[in-house]
């Protein structure tokens, strides 16, 4: 062993022991927030082992891998972006075999090693690896990086396999937490949704609190609802709250053109997407790139067993759409279907409304024209035709004019 690497040697002693396991319970004990816990638990074996890099991973159910979750300030961008299978690599090595690996040096050599794109600068001399498990089952993997030759003591593995026992449990209860809270605010928005259908706003108005209100109860970069044209074969953006102008122009899309939202007219069935970038049946993948557009999901908007549009959920990085995010954005495409409906309904009855209270004005004038002039009813009716179109005015208003003269000289 070189002398660089034992001087690089770091011995614990038990009262730092005992005082670092202790920050680490209050650190438990003291906020259910995931993200933050992870935090303070990078910054605490950090400041031990004066590591280079700090990596936390999860294990996501959805994927099946270990997810980077947690790290030091120079690879935040990165969180979320890296993948490793069980097995892939040293991490996902440990993860199988439920044991730490401690690596003096050379760690980029090592057989298990797996390198990534986003992590060009990462060449890392030191590696260790400590497994979180719950309930016999890992759930995490935190590695800590030394870029110089470093030797880990027997009692700093220790103390991070021991930090690994107490978050393991704390990890699994925080995402009980977080999901128990986005349910919870799920629900609030469907609430709001409702509220929003019922309510006497215009159409417009009504699409366009939906697609907020759902954006941001999926926590979607973009939410938009599209809608069929009276002949069925286009859809067209007719609500967003992206403030892209690209985005809002961009050109309707033909339902048999071979498009996912026509595929989602057509079948009447939700479509998600992992990548939209990469996918050939998404017509504007170069706007998805533009407009850092990644994963989709999209569901249709039933109504009497009819699908009559769309809305189209985008994340910015990559995800998995949970069979329960599905189930929800159904809920509110079905209800702003119906919002849809009601108003047309609306403005059916108005304009049925406003043409009843017409003829009636219409008539009432053709009487005036009868007695004043002696003009048969055809003729009368023939002179308000002719005066609205000479004068450009509709018949309402040229009836108003009489029955208002008529009026004035008696």
């Amino acid at each position: 062993m070189s002398r660089e690497t034992k001087n690089k040697r770091q011995h614990i002693t038990q009262p730092q022991e005992l005082k670092i396991l202790r920050k680490i319970v209050e650190i438990t004990n003291s906020d259910f927030e995931l993200d933050w816990i992870l935090g303070e638990v990078v910054k605490v074996v950090t400041e031990f082992t004066a590591a280079d890099s700090i990596f936390i991973y999860l294990f996501d159910e959805k994927t099946g891998q270990f997810i980077l979750t947690a790290s030091k300030t120079p690879h935040r961008k990165e969180l979320g972006k890296i993948y490793l299978k069980e097995g892939e690599g040293i991490t996902g090595w440990v993860a199988r075999e439920h044991k730490p690996v401690a690596i003096e040096k050379n760690a980029y050599q090592d057989k298990r090693f797996k390198g990534f794109d986003l992590l060009p600068e990462d060449r890392y001399e030191a590696f260790l690896s400590v497994p979180v498990l719950f309930k016999k089952k890992a759930i995490g993997v935190i590695n800590v990086q030394h870029r110089k030759p470093h030797e880990y003591a027997p009692n700093t593995i220790e103390l991070i396999s021991n930090i690994a026992k107490l978050i393991g449990g704390v990890i699994e209860h925080a995402r009980l937490y977080d999901e128990t809270k986005k349910k919870a605010s799920q629900f609030d928005s469907l609430i709001k949704v409702s509220q929003t259908i019922t309510s006497e706003r215009y159409l417009d108005e009504i699409l366009n609190l939906i697609v907020v209100v759902t954006a941001e109860m999926l926590n979607s970069k973009i939410c938009s609802i599209m809608l069929l044209d009276e002949k069925g074969e286009e859809l067209a953006i007719k609500a967003t709250q992206s403030l892209s102008e690209d985005y809002k122009k961009k050109p309707n899309i033909k339902v048999n053109d071979e498009s996912i939202s026509g595929e989602v007219i057509k079948t009447k069935r939700p479509i998600s997407v992992y990548d939209v970038r990469q996918e050939t049946r998404y017509r504007y993948r170069d706007l998805a790139v533009k407009e850092e557009l990644t994963s989709m999901l999209s569901v249709p908007m039933i109504l009497k067993e009819k699908a009559i549009g769309i809305i189209n959920v985008y994340t910015k990085t990559h995800h998995h759409f949970e069979e329960d995010e599905t189930n929800i954005l159904q809920m509110v495409a079905n209800q702003a279907a119906v919002a849809v409906e009601n108003t047309r309904w609306m403005q059916e009855a108005l304009k049925a409304k406003e043409a009843l209270e017409t003829r009636k004005l219409i008539e009432r004038a053709k009487g005036i024209l009868m007695r004043l002039r002696n003009l048969s009813e055809e003729a009368a009716y023939r002179l308000i035709h002719k005066k609205s179109m000479d004068s450009c005015r509709s018949m309402k208003d040229i009836a108003e004019s009489i029955i208002l003269m008529d009026e004035l000289q008696k």
